[in-house]
């Protein structure tokens, strides 16, 4: 017999749930509350820094050289004399 979703989390087709199973359509139905009550989109909203909200990833540009550095910041619109990696 499948959970709550009926065999949508039976991965391996045997008709019952798995420890494993059980545990993946669990976290599923909690991800689904935190996405309903807004928490989310509430705590990523609020921790994005300039760089995130353009679209880049801080560490990845911290690894770049400063040429291709300076080019992907000015591709996004930011200036890169702003920033200091």
């Amino acid at each position: 017999m499948g959970g709550i979703f009926g065999n949508m989390f039976d991965f391996d087709r045997d008709g019952k749930l798995d420890s494993f199973e059980r545990t993946m359509e669990f976290g599923f139905i909690q991800s689904l509350d935190k996405e309903v009550s807004g928490e989310i989109y509430d705590e990523d909203d609020e921790n994005l820094t300039e760089l995130e909200e353009a679209g880049l990833d801080p560490e990845e540009l911290e690894f770049m050289d400063d040429d291709e550095r300076r080019e992907i910041l000015e591709a996004a619109g930011l200036n890169p004399d702003d920033f200091d990696f």
